[in-house]
């Protein structure tokens, strides 16, 4: 419930029916997939891109992202499910990792170029946009969830925590950064870039690189990643570091070295086929 700038989640189940559940977490990620799925077709058919290769692919992109997402979370909280191993599977409470997401959709994306002869880059120019709206739209889960929030505050967007899912350190505290607004905002104004960077691509395309929108969306997201990671309380950790920070400056370090590759060097990225 949103009481002014005030957030409280009302629970993480939407409906439910006897055995059947139906959890925000779960429709608010089917639907950013839906979305998503549309819009890069509808992007394709601008660049004159066979649409129906984003269905294959989107296909793709869910059995290499979904599964990596999880295996990639759970790794770096082992310790949270050798209690509890049956929970390992539990993808509908929470805990997949976008970072795992990227991976993941990555190595199906290469194959899936390979098989199908066409720019890796391309079909990535065409997700990215598509990516960043379903993060935004994804990261409301962890609000129903009351999960993935930052430090104790008083501001007056604050997000209030039931006690059962505060931090122990912070079990006194009611009121918590909503880093999963945050990020939310963050991914939207990502997704306008993209997307305004898109048609201006379009209307220049002699100007514009095969690859440049992978890149951008690399940097823009990563950006606010770094900052909104500082402030959560739950961060997956190596050590003293906190592990999205350090993925995240790896890929702004791709971004930055890609754009360079691409606009100074003015060569063409490497790619599984030769972009058209």
């Amino acid at each position: 419930m949103l009481l002014g700038f005030q957030f409280q989640s009302p629970g993480p189940i939407l409906f439910e029916a006897g055995p059947f559940i139906v959890r925000w977490y779960g429709l608010l990620i089917a639907s950013a997939v839906l979305i998503g799925v549309t819009l890069s077709q509808w992007l394709a058919k601008r660049r004159k891109i066979n649409p129906d290769l984003i269905g294959d692919l989107a296909i793709w992109l869910i059995i290499g992202a979904i599964p990596c997402a999880r295996l990639y979370y759970v790794l770096f909280q082992w310790q949270e499910y050798t209690q509890r191993p049956e929970d390992i599977i539990a993808i509908w409470k929470g805990g997949i990792a976008i970072h795992g997401a990227i991976i993941g959709g990555t190595l199906a994306a290469l194959i899936f170029g390979r098989l199908n002869k066409i720019s890796v880059w391309q079909l990535a120019d065409l997700v990215v946009p598509s990516l960043a709206l379903g993060q935004a739209i994804g990261r409301w889960g962890n609000f129903f969830n009351s999960e993935a929030f930052g430090a104790p505050t008083n501001l007056p967007w604050k997000l209030y925590i039931p006690a059962n899912n505060r931090p122990i350190a912070y079990l006194t505290s009611e009121y918590f950064h909503p880093t999963f607004l945050y990020e939310s905002a963050w991914n939207v104004m990502v997704f306008i870039l993209l997307l305004s960077l898109f048609f201006w691509g379009l209307k220049y395309p002699n100007r514009f690189y095969v690859g440049t929108l992978s890149l951008v969306y690399l940097i823009a997201y990563s950006s606010g990643r770094i900052w909104i990671e500082a402030l959560r309380t739950d961060s997956l950790m190596l050590g003293p570091l906190r592990v999205a920070q350090v993925i995240s400056l790896v890929m702004i370090s791709v971004g930055v070295l890609g754009l360079v590759w691409l606009y100074r060097l003015r060569k063409p990225l490497p790619d599984v086929v030769s972009p058209q």
